[in-house]
Formats: C-alpha cells, sequence, structure tokens
C-alpha cells in the first residue's frame, strides 16, 4: 500500500535530483549563448529550456513510467544488442569521452585561466587535470561522506551565490545588450534548442531515473502509479531550478560582450561578471565553489561508469575501471575547453536525435501497444539523419546529400530533419504493425499515459 509523501519529501528528492544534473556546464553554456544571442535571447533561452530543461524531465518521467530497470532495459525495446550498443555510447558520452574531462577544464577555465597569463595556459592546465583527477580517482575507489557532505553543502552554497549575482546584475545590469552573431541572428530559437544538447542532461536523465526511483519507493510510493505521479512532481521541481537559473544566466551573458569582451566559451563570462560585482574575492569564491561543484560531479561520473562497465564485463574490476576513465578523462581534459566542446558536438548531434525518440516512443507505447517493429522503424530511421548531422557537424564532404535533403526534408537547414525521419519511421513501423502478427510479445509500460 502506498504512503503519501509529503510536500517535503518531494522537495528533498526534487532538490537531489537538481544536484545531479547541476554542473559548471549548466552555468557556462546558457553564457555563451547570452552573449552570442545577444536581443535575441528570449527566444534562443525559449528553445534552450526545451532540450536543457523539458528533454531531462522527459527522460526521468520515461524510466518511471516504463518499468525499467535501466536505460539498457529501456534501449532494448529496439533489439538487445541496440541496448548494449546505445548504453555504452550514452555512458562514454556523460563519461570519459566528454562530460567527465569537462569537469577539469571546466574548474581550469573559471578557477586557475583568468589568474594566469596566455602561455601559461597548457603546463598550468595539465598539472591542473592530473591533481583534479587524481583526486577523484582516489574517492571513486574509497567512497566516503566527505563526498555527500560536500555535496549537501555545496549545491545550496553554489545557488546562494548565483542567486545574489542574478539579483546584482537586474540591479545593476552589466551592459546594454550585443547584437546577436551568427546562427542567432536569423535562427534563435532553433539555435538555442540546439545548444540546449551540449548540457548532456537528457543523456543523464535516463540514468538518473533510477536513483530517483529508488528514492521515491524508499520514501513509501510503492505502486506505478504513485511512482510515476513522484516522478512528475519531484521532476518539474528539479527541472524548473535549472530552468530559473539557464534564463537569469543567460540574461547576465546577453549584456556582457560590451563590459567583459567577447569570448569563446561561457567561463571567462561567468568570472568576469563575478569579478565585476564582488571584486577579486568574488571571482575566487566562485572558482573555489564551482571546482568542489565539479569535483563531486567528476566522482559520480566515475563511479556511474565503472559501475555499468563492471556490471557489462565483470571480468575487470570496478577499481581498475576507475582508473581507465580517470586516466583518460585527464588525457582527453588536455585538449582544452573550447577543443572538448567542438569535439562533442559531432557525436551529441547523432545521440541526441535517438535519445529524444526513444524517450517520445516510451510514451507513445500505449498507442502502437509496445509492438517491437515501430521501435526498429522509428529509431532506423532517426538513425539515418542522426548520422548525417554527425557528419556534417565533423565537417565531412557530403555536398549532394546535404543538397537532395536541402530540398526535400523539411527543418534540414536548422538541423531539425530528424523530426521528419522520425516521424516516417514511426508511421512505416505501424503500417507494418498493423497487416502482421507480433514475433513476440508486445512490450508494455507499466503505467500507461
Amino acid at each position: 500500500m502506498d504512503k503519501k509523501l509529503s510536500f517535503s519529501a518531494y522537495l528533498v528528492i526534487g532538490l537531489m535530483l537538481f544536484a545531479l544534473f547541476f554542473g559548471a556546464g549548466n552555468l557556462i553554456f546558457p553564457a555563451q549563448l547570452g552573449q552570442e544571442a545577444g536581443t535575441n535571447v528570449w527566444p534562443a533561452i525559449i528553445g534552450f529550456l526545451l532540450t536543457g530543461a523539458g528533454l531531462p524531465l522527459l527522460g526521468v518521467l520515461a524510466i518511471g513510467i516504463s518499468g525499467s530497470n535501466d536505460l539498457e532495459n529501456l534501449a532494448s525495446r529496439v533489439h538487445p544488442l541496440y541496448g548494449v550498443i546505445f548504453t555504452v555510447v550514452l555512458y562514454l558520452t556523460i563519461g570519459p569521452f566528454f562530460a567527465l574531462p569537462r569537469t577539469g577544464t571546466v574548474s581550469f577555465e573559471i578557477g586557475i585561466a583568468p589568474f594566469l597569463g596566455e602561455g601559461s595556459h597548457k603546463l598550468a592546465l595539465f598539472i591542473f587535470t592530473v591533481i583534479f583527477f587524481g583526486i577523484s580517482l582516489w574517492l571513486s575507489l574509497s567512497p566516503s561522506k566527505i563526498v555527500d557532505r560536500v555535496g549537501k553543502y555545496l549545491t545550496p552554497t553554489l545557488l546562494v551565490f548565483i542567486l545574489i549575482l542574478i539579483i546584482a546584475s537586474v540591479i545593476r545590469p552589466l551592459g546594454e545588450q550585443s547584437a546577436p552573431i551568427g546562427d542567432f541572428i536569423q535562427v534563435p530559437f532553433t539555435s538555442g534548442f540546439v545548444d540546449g544538447y551540449n548540457t548532456m542532461d537528457a543523456l543523464a536523465s535516463l540514468v538518473f531515473g533510477i536513483i530517483v526511483i529508488n528514492a521515491i519507493k524508499a520514501k513509501g510510493a510503492q505502486s506505478k502509479r504513485a511512482i510515476a505521479s513522484a516522478c512528475l512532481k519531484t521532476g518539474l521541481i528539479a527541472v524548473g531550478c535549472l530552468a530559473i537559473i539557464y534564463v537569469f544566466v543567460a540574461y547576465i551573458g546577453s549584456m556582457s560582450a560590451g563590459t567583459l569582451g567577447v569570448f569563446d566559451n561561457g567561463g571567462p563570462i561567468l568570472s568576469g561578471a563575478a569579478a565585476f560585482y564582488f571584486g577579486n574575492f568574488g571571482q575566487i569564491l566562485l572558482a573555489v565553489i564551482i571546482a568542489l561543484a565539479c569535483l563531486t560531479t567528476s566522482i559520480g561520473l566515475i563511479s556511474a561508469c565503472a559501475s555499468y562497465f563492471q556490471k557489462l564485463y565483470p571480468k575487470i574490476r570496478y577499481g581498475h575501471y576507475v582508473v581507465i576513465f580517470s586516466a583518460f578523462a585527464c588525457l582527453v581534459a588536455n585538449v582544452g575547453l573550447n577543443n572538448l566542446i567542438t569535439f562533442s558536438t559531432p557525436v551529441l548531434m547523432m545521440i541526441y536525435p535517438l535519445t529524444i525518440v526513444l524517450i517520445l516512443l516510451t510514451f507513445l507505447n500505449p498507442l502502437f501497444k509496445g509492438r517491437q517493429v515501430v521501435y526498429v522503424t522509428t529509431m532506423a530511421f532517426t538513425g539515418i539523419i542522426s548520422l548525417v548531422e554527425g557528419l556534417n557537424a565533423f565537417h565531412v564532404p557530403i555536398v549532394a546529400i546535404n543538397e537532395f535533403f536541402g530540398h526535400f526534408i523539411p527543418f534540414y537547414s536548422i538541423s531539425l530533419g530528424w523530426i521528419s525521419f522520425a516521424l516516417t519511421g514511426f508511421v512505416v513501423g505501424l503500417l507494418i504493425a498493423a497487416f502482421t502478427k507480433p514475433t513476440s510479445e508486445p512490450i508494455r509500460n507499466e503505467v500507461n499515459v
């Protein structure tokens, strides 16, 4: 029998989920978006909110209503082999390839780089990342209460500082909003939508969803409907906090160019804003808080990746995976934050449409009665266009394909051509399902919505 959860229970779990999502990347990308969007910041941030806040909410709900016990189980609705491949790629993306190294580079960009001369950055970055990931490795090998305690007090402290920075920016704006640049001139909404991929929170939501469900069960919710309802309420608290931060940090970024200068990433924008309002003390305080926040995120990502791969291939021990992922992330981090963002873009352009479509299919599951063929055709069609988008982001010359798709595929020119492909695959799957009998037991959501 379900125990009715109190508001405080929802709040605790919601803030826990927010802490899982929230990292330095959630600050640097809206700041950079704001600076590039300038006077077009509002349509841009609306697009960013859809992928940076809305999709993570849907990801958590998808896990909640599906009854899946992990991401691999959910992705296996397409095919067991696809489930393994997709999960491995996702863990590597939010782990040692991109998100994990980013914890080190963002800490360096905000905390160390502003105080260095240009010529000493490479050596300083190397020394810093060795220390940073060395500490991450040590704490991941020997989990201790220090991580929980730091995380428990650190997130509220960082939020308070950001809140003070936001209030200061409203009372005393950095300057005038600058003119938009790049794609934000003509298509600010869709540019913001695609920029939201950089947070990687939609990918992470499919991992964090299980943590939320376990926390909800521990508070007394047992029925499938009660768990789904609690996922919605706690998810709204988490993404609501994210959305508020995104809006105001983007607003700060939109006014920063004239006063602070134009930067390639959002790290110097935040550091510069802290120095503008609070001097060196504010800049140093922000740097310390973000470095510690990134450290706890790093430990969490290393532990999660090591645990999954140890389950997938148990011949290698957990501790060995921790060492491998920490060392690899340290090496990758030394390419620098700008290069790291550049290298991650093609991968995100490929994996994000697949993630979005898997989440949406989970909600639509009752409509096609869980027929596997619908999952297969929809994901196959989406995979085709995702590959093309990834090749474009890698700057592979596929001129003929781009010209053909540009003429016939809606939204292709703004990197949303996957919508048409996904819909086509979905319709094809429905037609095949209507005229064939299932060869296996249909997949059912635990909670129909």
